[in-house]
């Protein structure tokens, strides 16, 4: 099961645990006050406004924003993940059918292209054409710009919601 399916099935699943019970999850029976609210909403505005600035710029270099994330994707691919169909589909949580539609539609722009694993003659890797790796570079460096206007706000707004709860003080250090 994947986790958006497990937690719409924890959040709509009737609760008819023991206080107590090992079973429980953690916070499940705490309520969320309008402060705590307030704080996951302004997260999410915040989160919002940058995927809005990151749609708009890239509909404004002439890819979609799928299409940019795709590229970002394949350039940024783990070193241990090899840039396959398969490996795109699951880092950009797409269904593998989606992802070969949205690679075919990027082939078409000259943005990407395939070709034969030189190890592995079954299977295809995606490269990043030069023409792409041109918007990819621009796009990039626009985002690294907004990144440095927006981004102390958005940590702001996410360290505010991991002080909600005192486990997050571990979190918010482990992440450092």
């Amino acid at each position: 099961m994947n986790q958006v399916a497990e937690l719409s099935q924890n959040i709509l699943a009737p609760t008819r645990r023991k206080r107590g019970d090992a079973t429980q999850k953690p916070g499940a029976g705490e309520t969320i006050g309008v402060e705590q609210f307030r704080k996951l909403a302004e997260f999410r505005f915040q989160l919002r406004k940058f995927l809005h600035f990151s749609h708009a710029a890239a509909e404004h270099c002439g890819v979609r924003p799928q299409q940019y994330q795709m590229l970002q994707c394949i350039s940024g691919m783990p070193a241990e993940l090899d840039p396959t169909i398969a490996n795109v589909a699951a880092r950009m949580l797409l269904k593998h059918n989606s992802a070969v539609e949205l690679v075919d539609r990027t082939i078409e722009q000259g943005l990407l292209r395939r070709c034969p694993d030189p190890t592995d003659h079954r299977r295809i890797l995606l490269r990043v054409t030069t023409q792409g790796e041109r918007i990819l570079a621009s796009l990039a460096e626009y985002h690294m710009q907004e990144l440095e206007q927006a981004g102390p706000e958005l940590i702001r707004a996410l360290r505010r919601v991991l002080s909600m709860k005192p486990a997050a003080d571990t979190l918010e250090r482990a992440a450092r």
